[in-house]
């Protein structure tokens, strides 16, 4: 699951905000594109960087708490500073020192989809109030508004659905609808915006039309738009599902442009999360 999030982020990178015609002419899943904005090519953004943040928090066993959460957030960044994140988030993280910091100086009032991002782990929680007891602790730390917290248990609960309940994708919405998250328009169609409703909107729309990785990545950027962000959460979400097929291309795993934080170490992680909860 986290090394697919990472190859899905890296090849919707490339068509971040792009023009059609960019879309149209090179998402055909053969290879990585340059990011248009940035310039990097095969290598993941801030999405996969701070589901590593989740994860890591996840396995630590510890009691958590916001400051616990935000601190991660700092320490992977630190640890590999990247492109991808909000200019305004950027600047942030290289000034803060702790998590303490960043809750001090950062103004957690944004609807953006960057809470529901980083959610997909969350969902291996067992206990379904422990599970959205977290979603909305790690979403507030950032994303502290109604539809941002929506946004992220929603997609943790998708996640918990096909993990914990062996769910089927066709009973998704029915099931969301039980848990009253499901304010969403499964119908998407066209570019997606930054904002959690279109993000988590585009995301579901696209993961209940399909039954396989390659046409799911395929679908999320040819939305347009926030292609990595879609993309990431997508797959993340149909890896959760065995129904799914797991057929993304053998050419994104080997062209995936990552050393230290890479499919080793993406591969060892998820083992741990496992064996933190038992699956």
């Amino acid at each position: 699951m986290l090394l697919e999030i990472a190859i899905a982020d890296a090849y919707g990178a490339g068509f971040e905000f792009s023009t059609l015609d960019k879309v149209k002419s090179h998402n055909n899943l053969s290879t990585y594109c340059n990011h248009d904005l940035y310039g990097f090519k095969a290598k993941y953004t801030d999405d996969m960087q701070m589901t590593i943040a989740i994860a890591e928090v996840l396995i630590s066993k510890s009691n958590y708490t916001s400051e616990l959460i935000a601190d991660k957030f700092v320490e992977c960044f630190n640890r590999d500073r990247r492109l991808g994140y909000s200019k305004g988030f950027y600047k942030l993280l290289t000034r803060v020192k702790s998590g303490r910091d960043l809750m001090v100086q950062i103004r957690p009032n944004s609807s953006r989809n960057g809470a529901a991002m980083r959610s997909v782990p969350i969902g291996f929680f067992k206990d379904k109030s422990q599970l959205l007891e977290f979603a909305t602790l790690q979403s507030k730390i950032t994303h502290n508004t109604d539809i941002a917290i929506q946004s992220c248990c929603a997609i943790a609960l998708a996640s918990h659905f096909g993990v914990r309940k062996n769910g089927k994708i066709a009973d998704l919405k029915a099931f969301l609808e039980k848990e009253n998250y499901s304010r969403w328009d499964f119908n998407w169609s066209g570019p997606v915006s930054v904002s959690a409703y279109d993000t988590v909107s585009a995301v579901f729309s696209c993961l209940i039309k399909n039954n396989n990785l390659k046409d799911l990545l395929y679908n999320c950027v040819d939305l347009s738009g926030d292609t990595d962000s879609v993309a990431s959460i997508a797959i993340g979400l149909a890896c959760c599902f065995d129904e799914y097929d797991k057929n993304l291309p053998s050419s994104l795993f080997l062209k995936l442009d990552e050393l230290q934080y890479g499919a080793d170490f993406l591969n060892k992680l998820e083992v741990k999360l496992h064996d933190r909860f038992e699956l």
